[in-house]
């Protein structure tokens, strides 16, 4: 596990944004804690971030990219090509000393790059013969992703790091294992490694690619034109490679009696913790959020207390973080930590006000779910239903300046009045466009300044 010294992490910070004052018998308490990380890595540039490592230690990170090389990848042809130069692309970026393997995948899982059982470290030699070793790959078999991960997670595993990262592109359907494999595939190597997403085109399923995406914490995206995925892989590596630390858990401790009702990020997007949450210690849970570098996140925590007379107060939950330690020793604590609080009042204007935030990110958490109950409707023929949903979706969007997703939206209906949520469904819709609006349905926007 990493070697934590003040030099090398980032500082964190908890701000706690809520309003603490209930109604007499008010049992509900929300609050949007935002999370922020400063001083460690680069993301978003290829600059070499500081190691999580002291010298003779060992690798900061490994990294592992499962390529496609199904039979569908040669419809068009230049669309293996366009993966082979995308994978080429995100070996360039790789820094020096990160630890890495390119796996081919069918309905079975291939050692592309180093081969052997084992992981590459990465210089200008190991880079070079890695481009070479992927002009080998080629379109032919089925798909079962489910291996892909295993491997990946294998491979990752058999070196001591901090950081470990998978990069997953597909552009089919998971159709030579079942569902309930791939399932077991992503519980088993949930926790152990991150990864990201893509689908490439538009024959490939979206809850199954956000599916990977949210079970191992990264991000999930389309690439419609398969000629944009050199500098998504760039993109996606380049911010693989600015994460400093593995593995932050969000901790909630609350007092007897305090029930936790959710817990979830919603910035940058929506992602439900609340069934993901592992105990540690007396009335203590660790919610999972990923690695971390120089970046900031939100999350929403709601919890019940227990009711109390007009003018008592209470910690209704302490916020921390934490990185578990394997084997259930115990946890580094990163030092930041944030208060949530009850106050009972008989002010009714201090009680029923909604604390900005929480009122910005309940509706950005709304607009998520009626786009996916929308589409859903769309392919089930409710045109009605799915008109209903579609216009909400336009409605808050609108209201919370989430402009990326109005446009979206606008593609997949005609917007009459967006204030009002009135829109009439498009005849006819780009299976792209219908894709891109489903796969980044819960990307969010930050509450406005």
């Amino acid at each position: 596990m990493a070697n934590f010294s003040k030099s090398n992490v980032p500082q964190f910070s908890v701000d706690v944004y809520q309003n603490e004052y209930l109604p007499e018998g008010g049992r509900d308490v929300s609050a949007i804690v935002t999370v922020t990380a400063t001083g460690g890595g680069t993301v978003g540039s290829a600059v070499a971030a500081p190691h999580l490592y002291s010298p003779g230690q060992g690798p900061s990170a490994a990294v592992a990219i499962m390529v496609d090389c199904s039979g569908s990848m040669d419809y068009p042809p230049t669309k293996m090509r366009n993966a082979r130069d995308a994978t080429a692309a995100a070996i360039d970026t790789l820094r020096d000393g990160v630890h890495f393997a390119v796996i081919g995948g069918t309905h079975v899982a291939k050692e592309v790059y180093p081969g052997g059982g084992r992981l590459a470290v990465a210089d200008a030699t190991t880079r070079d013969q890695a481009k070479q070793a992927l002009r080998r790959l080629s379109a032919g078999g089925g798909t079962a992703i489910g291996t892909w991960l295993r491997l990946a997670d294998r491979l990752l595993s058999s070196d001591d790091v901090a950081i470990r990262h998978g990069i997953l592109l597909t552009d089919g359907r998971n159709e030579h294992e079942s569902p309930e494999d791939l399932k077991a595939a992503l519980d088993s190597c949930a926790g152990r490694f991150t990864c990201d997403a893509r689908g490439v085109g538009t024959d490939w399923e979206v809850k199954e690619v956000t599916g990977i995406a949210s079970a191992l914490l990264g991000s999930a995206d389309i690439v419609a034109d398969p000629a944009g995925l050199a500098a998504d892989f760039t993109q996606m590596m380049e911010s693989a490679m600015g994460k400093e630390v593995g593995d932050v858990a969000l901790r909630l401790w609350t007092p007897v009696g305090t029930t936790i009702k959710f817990v979830k990020q919603v910035a940058p997007t929506v992602e439900e913790l609340t069934d993901r949450r592992t105990e540690a210690g007396p009335r203590a849970g660790d919610y999972p959020t990923g690695s971390w570098g120089d970046e900031s996140r939100d999350y929403h925590v709601c919890v019940e207390v227990p009711a109390a007379g007009l003018g008592q107060e209470m910690l209704a939950a302490r916020v921390s973080l934490v990185v578990p330690q394997p084997g259930g020793g115990s946890a580094h604590n990163l030092g930041a930590q944030g208060l949530v609080r009850a106050v009972w009042t008989d002010d009714m204007v201090a009680s029923t006000s909604i604390n900005p935030q929480v009122a910005h990110y309940t509706g950005q958490a709304e607009l998520a779910q009626a786009i996916q109950q929308g589409l859903d409707l769309r392919k089930a023929g409710d045109m009605d239903g799915a008109t209903a949903k579609l216009g909400r979706a336009v409605q808050l969007a609108s209201a919370s300046g989430n402009a990326d997703t109005a446009k979206l939206l606008a593609k997949v209906v005609d917007v009459v009045d967006a204030a009002a949520g009135t829109v009439r469904l498009k005849a006819k819709v780009a299976e792209a466009d219908e894709m891109t609006l489903e796969t980044r349905s819960t990307k969010t926007v930050r509450v406005k300044k």
